[in-house]
Formats: structure tokens, sequence, C-alpha cells
């Protein structure tokens, strides 16, 4: 069994990096190619089945996603949409679980009110990763992609909470109370606790170990510990694992090119398997869900596409009453019309914790009787997850054709040329402010402002000069100097950008890259 599990994730491994390049090709994210692959394999004669301990799924995938997504963001950004997060990763989900439980109640007979609300519960959490991965292939405005990010690294708190405290309600026969409500804010006050105490660690850490890798390494390790530390503690995992990650990238250094280039490649390489992997299993447990839940699919399709269209509707309808109050702060902040509404909308995907909490529902309750609806719960989910994964993901690149939203190169590359000659400024004016241009020739002046004029060329080498060696070298310690002076005032001030509200984080993670790389090249 174990061999098989081996051989299964390095197959999914290769399989995501196929649906990479199929993706590529075709523009369609490889999260919902894998999906559709292994759903598709799963049903192949013969296919081996894997079962997989329901308890491990969202510590062992849900953690290092988590925190790589939050290593994109900043405080500043949470900072301007604490509205957003407040009305989508928790009243958004308090909604739509309570509409869905009614609509569960009333479409599904027998399956009573507790079981209905975890249901609404799986359901109701849009998965971060999945839209991250389709909001890049279509060239998303970054104001839109970081309003899906803020509300997905939050919104499986507050629905993991209120599942738990369902199911608690289910199988001991009770009904569900108000102290769910006291439950959320005091695990999310201990997860961000946990969360800033475990980031203050990991720094200390990284400053005592001095090889690159040894660094990366420490970033790795670190959502899984907080995250379950934060669940020991009965925190929210979730809550502490993006505090930690935030707290991580506040506290960089500006002089850590090579911790930055080294730890940004490796978090890319292992965001991309993991996700690969992870939304692989979510195609091969569909079949296993459905086979082991002995009912019937076809009887239950009518409800549940009733339910995924409620949930489009509900959405829709709720960023919509969000128009007018983000038109009169005249921040630009979205949805500030309807094609924000419609794109934000479509891009409400359900993936990896609807998946995890399915597989968690118990066979029976306390006194031994079976979980009342168990099996319409999964089919409906599995419904529900594929009909606002699949769907969607498939259909956003036309979407967002036929609305005009995409974002153009210019406009993209606009911002870090903004953000670029910001850097430039400051180099210069770090180096006024020395004296390594004091007392030098007007033609050496112009050479280095001719050379930070030029961002994406490397601050080296030196004029035709007529000079003997003894001055060539002198220059060239000279120019390694000012190179060092420069570069150390321009990483600073976009590790400052990077902290101000309004500043695009990509664009400011991409100029620091070229920074951190040219650093990195210079001669020593």
């Amino acid at each position: 069994m174990r061999m098989e599990l081996l051989v299964l994730i390095i197959g999914l491994m290769i399989a995501t990096v196929l649906a990479i390049g199929v993706g590529d090709r075709i523009r369609l994210p490889y999260p919902v190619l894998m999906v559709i692959l292994a759903a598709a394999a799963a049903f192949v004669p013969g296919f081996p089945e894997v079962q997989i301990d329901p308890e491990l799924i969202l510590p062992l995938f849900l953690p290092p996603l988590l925190f790589a997504t939050a290593l994109k963001t900043s405080w500043s950004l949470f900072r301007i949409r604490w509205r957003s997060i407040l009305l989508l990763a928790v009243a958004l989900v308090v909604v739509t679980t309570a509409a869905v439980a009614g609509a569960a109640w009333l479409l599904i007979p027998g399956i009573g009110l507790p079981a209905a609300v975890a249901l609404g519960a799986m359901v109701a959490p849009p998965d971060p990763v999945a839209v991250e991965s389709v909001s890049g292939r279509v060239r998303m405005p970054r104001q839109l992609t970081t309003v899906l990010q803020s509300e997905g690294l939050f919104n499986d708190a507050a629905a993991i909470v209120i599942f738990q405290a369902a199911i608690g309600a289910a199988t001991a026969g009770k009904n569900l109370d108000a102290a769910v409500v006291g439950s959320f804010l005091l695990g999310a006050a201990g997860a961000v606790l946990v969360g800033l105490a475990t980031g203050w660690i990991a720094k200390q850490l990284t400053i005592f170990i001095t090889a690159p890798l040894g660094r990366s390494a420490v970033t790795l390790v670190v959502p899984f510990a907080v995250y379950l530390i934060a669940d020991e503690l009965h925190a929210s995992g979730v809550v502490a694992v993006v505090v930690a990650a935030l707290e991580i990238r506040r506290t960089s250094h500006p002089e850590a090119a090579e911790e930055r280039v080294t730890s940004r490649a490796f978090w890319e390489v292992v965001e991309l398997l993991v996700t690969g992997i992870a939304f692989g299993l979510v195609g091969l447990e569909i079949r296993q869900l459905i086979q082991d839940e002995r009912t019937s699919v076809g009887g239950l399709l009518l409800p549940a596409l009733l339910i995924c269209v409620l949930m489009f509707v509900l959405r829709f309808g709720w960023l919509a009453l969000l128009v007018l109050p983000a038109r009169r702060r005249g921040k630009g902040e979205p949805p500030s019309g309807m094609r924000d509404v419609a794109v934000l909308t479509w891009c409400g995907m359900r993936g990896l914790a609807t998946l995890a909490l399915a597989l968690s529902l118990p066979a029976t309750l306390d006194d031994g009787s079976p979980f009342p609806g168990r099996s319409e719960i999964v089919v409906v989910s599995v419904v529900v997850l594929l009909g606002t994964l699949v769907l969607p993901g498939l259909t956003l690149p036309w979407l967002m054709k036929v609305l005009k939203m995409a974002e153009g190169p210019e406009r993209v590359a606009q911002s870090e040329r903004e953000l670029a000659a910001r850097a430039q400024k400051t180099a210069l004016g770090a180096l006024q402010a020395s004296d390594l241009l004091d007392g030098v020739p007007k033609d050496r002046v112009r050479w280095v402002k001719g050379r930070l004029e030029r961002l994406h060329t490397e601050l080296a080498g030196s004029p035709d000069y007529d000079d003997d060696d003894t001055d060539r070298r002198n220059f060239r310690e000279w120019a390694i100097a000012v190179q060092a002076v420069a570069l150390d005032a321009a990483r600073e001030e976009m590790i400052a950008a990077r902290a101000e509200p309004g500043v695009d984080l990509e664009a400011a993670d991409r100029v620091m890259r070229r920074l951190d790389l040219r650093t990195l090249l210079a001669p020593e």
C-alpha cells in the first residue's frame, strides 16, 4: 500500500508537469486540468484505489499552499482590505453557509439542521490556490486578484470553525448555539499570537543559519509547525499560517538578496507540485467518495445543481451590494462596477478545503446510529466542487475576453517602470549622500547616472579610458563600491514600497528580484 501511494504521488507530479505544459498551450489553468485528468483516470477499470486518511489532507496540503500565497501579500494589503476581508472571508461565508443549509434542509429529506449547516460550511469557502492559478492565465487586473487572495487566505478559518461546531452538535444530537461565535473569535485571536511568535522564532533561526538553502528549509518547516501548534491549542491553523508568513516577509532584510532569490525559486517549485498533487487527489477521490456512498447520484443531481446555482446567485448579489460603498470611498477598491462583480463571482471556486471536509464527515453519531444524510451531503459537495471549479476554470478566459477585463502588458509593465524609477532615484540619492562621488570627474558621474537609468543591465564594467592599468583597477574598485551603495539603497526602497498601501506587490517583487539578481551577479 505504501509503495502504491509513493507511485501515485510520483505519477501526480509527472502529470502536474504535463498539465502545466498543456495548460500553457491551450491557456487553461493546470489545477482544473489535473482534476479532470485524475477523475478520468480514476474511472479507468483496474486503476488502483488509494485511501488517504482524511485527517491528513488539510495538515499536509493547506499549510504550504496558504504560506506560499501569503508570502506574495503584505500587512499593508490587509490594512487597506480589512473591509473586504470581513465582508467576504467572514460575513459571506456565514451567509452562504446559512443559505445552503436552508436549501439543503428543504431539498434533502431527513438531513437534519446541524448536518445541513455542516454541508453549508463545507461548500462556503472559495479556494485561494485555484483562483490564483486561474487568474494568472487570463491577465486578471491586480486589484481583483488581491481581493480574491485576501478573501481566500482567511475564509477557510470561518468555514472550518462552523463545520466543526455543526459536526459536534450533530453527533451529540444537540442544536447549534451562539458559542460558535466565541469559538471563532477566540481561535482567531490565539492564532494571531501563535503566528506572530512563530514568525519571530523563524526569523531568529534564519539569522542563526547562514546557508541560503538552510534558510529556505526553515520556511518549509514553518507552515506545518505553526498549523499543528495552533491546532493543538484549539486556535485557527489557517490564520496562524497566514500571520506567520506575513511576519516573515515583513522582517526581510534588504541585504538578504541570495536568500530571497533562493527562497522564491524554492517556493515556486513547492507550490507548483503541491498544488498539482492536491488537485489530482481531488479528482481521484471524487470517484471513491461517490462509490462509497450507497445512494443514487442521479436523484441528487437536481438538488445539487440548485444549491450550486444558489451559491453563484448569492455571491453575485453580495458583491453587487458592495459596489456602492466602494464607489463612495473613491479609492478604486473593487468591486467598483458590475464587470468586477461578474468576474469575482465566477472566481468563487471551491477546492481543497471542500474535499477535505467532505472526507472528514463521521459515519456515525455518538449513539452509533448513521450520520443523517451523509451520502447526500458528500454527493452534493462533490457536484458543487466540480460546478464551481471546472466550469469557471474552463470558461474564465472567455468571460474575461467578453467583458474586456484582461489587463494589457503595457499596463502591467507601467507599475514596474514606476517602481524601477523610484528605486533608481533612491539609489542616486544614496550615492550623492555618500562620499563616493566627491571629486570624481564629470564623465565618471555621467557614467554612474547612465548605468542607474538602465535597471535591466548589469551595473559593472568601465568606459574606454586611455589610463594605465593601475587607474583601471582603481576605477573597477570604485565602480563596485558605487554599485553596492546604489543597490543596497534601491532594495531598501523596494521593501519600504512593499509596505505602503496601494503599491502593486507583484510589480514590487519583480523589481526586487531584478535588484537581487544584479547583486548576486555583481563582481566582488
